[in-house]
């Protein structure tokens, strides 16, 4: 039993798996690698669902077991681990996290009938026709647009550069932004892109701080704006960095100390402060686990999975895909509706910034 399985049933958040389970539901993400963090993140959230909904006597009258894969944010690894989940007869995935990961994963799913919900926001992730997919979060292009014009707004009279880390997140997120804050008036100083994993970004500080930028549009993961953060203060330039989703893990802060307090970023209303949400939120936090960031939409995952299979009355592909496409789900995220190409009916995005530690909306 992990250290997290201990602490989430010493906290009551309900009994232990059973060992041999009838719904075998795959969980795919990064939980080793750089982005190791938003694994965690979805581990806690799916484990702590499959174990509530196992108390309630599980679904259909069938346990949850959860079937791991870890794609390290890595396309071939993303392949390896979907050709492995199939091969393990999984009935539903939620994953992956990467959109580089997700995109060539799905095809492997779809082929082999399974379903899948998933928190990828390249838009490619539901434009390529497949029906197995079902997006529990908004699109890239949906908040790139609201950063872009929130930027053009918040900071016109500053000098603005938009940066991606080439991937398949990071820059069609940029380029939203980009495309928005130009259609708002406002054309950026720079367009520049970096190497993710990279050690030193000196050279990029170097040339945000010579044409005068004051704020940085980032698309990518935390890792690498702890490291700008760091770097730009180092030569004197309080950069302001304003990102997607992703900025919503506390590693962040535990790279950029007081600096992350800089960040600002887009992510959906804050689940936690869902009513709904409540009883689930008090329980991850009596067990000392803070359920931010993916947590909840790992959670949501699962519910949807359980109440999708309920409606359906099984998990075959035929009877279980025309209920998602046409039901309503109630989970810790809120209501959950789906369209014709499995994007959410009614996306939102809000903006958010870092502050002593914790995230809250922006003022």
């Amino acid at each position: 039993m992990t250290p997290l399985r201990t602490l989430i049933l010493a906290a009551g958040l309900a009994a232990p798996l059973l060992a041999h389970a009838d719904w075998l539901v795959g969980v795919a993400g990064p939980f080793t690698g750089q982005y190791a963090s938003a694994g965690d993140q979805i581990k806690k959230g799916a484990e702590a669902a499959a174990a509530d909904i196992n108390a309630k006597g599980g679904v259909l009258g069938q346990k949850i077991k959860l079937e791991y894969g870890d794609d390290a944010c890595d396309p071939k690894q993303a392949v390896a681990v979907a050709n492995a989940l199939v091969n393990k007869k999984v009935q539903f995935v939620h994953g992956h996290w990467c959109s580089s990961s997700t995109i060539p994963a799905s095809d492997i799913y779809n082929d082999a009938d399974i379903l899948m919900a998933t928190v990828s926001t390249n838009p490619q992730v539901t434009e390529r026709g497949l029906k197995n997919l079902f997006r529990i979060m908004g699109r890239d292009d949906q908040q790139g647009s609201v950063i872009g014009q929130w930027i053009a707004t918040k900071f016109k009279d500053k000098k603005v550069a938009v940066l991606d880390d080439k991937s398949a997140y990071g820059k069609g997120l940029a380029d939203e932004i980009a495309k928005a804050m130009s259609a708002a008036g406002k054309e950026p100083a720079l367009r520049e892109s970096l190497t993710a994993g990279e050690k030193d970004y000196s050279g990029i500080v170097t040339r945000l701080k010579n044409a005068g930028v004051d704020v940085l549009a980032y698309g990518g993961y935390h890792t690498e704006v702890a490291l700008l953060l760091r770097q730009s203060d180092q030569v004197g330039l309080p950069l302001v960095i304003v990102g997607g989703d992703t900025m919503t893990n506390s590693e962040l802060v535990s790279a950029a100390g007081q600096l992350a307090d800089r960040v600002y970023f887009t992510f959906t209303p804050d689940p936690r402060k869902n009513p709904q949400a409540a009883p689930i939120v008090e329980r991850f936090r009596a067990a000392q686990i803070e359920p931010e960031g993916y947590v909840l939409y790992a959670y949501a995952a699962l519910q949807l999975f359980e109440q999708a299979v309920t409606q359906a009355g099984g998990v075959e592909r035929a009877k279980l895909e025309p209920v998602l496409r046409k039901g309503t789900f109630d989970t810790a995220i809120g209501t959950l509706e789906f369209d014709e190409k499995g994007d959410l009916k009614k996306p939102a995005f809000a903006i958010y910034k870092w502050t002593g530690g914790r995230y809250d909306y922006a003022e």
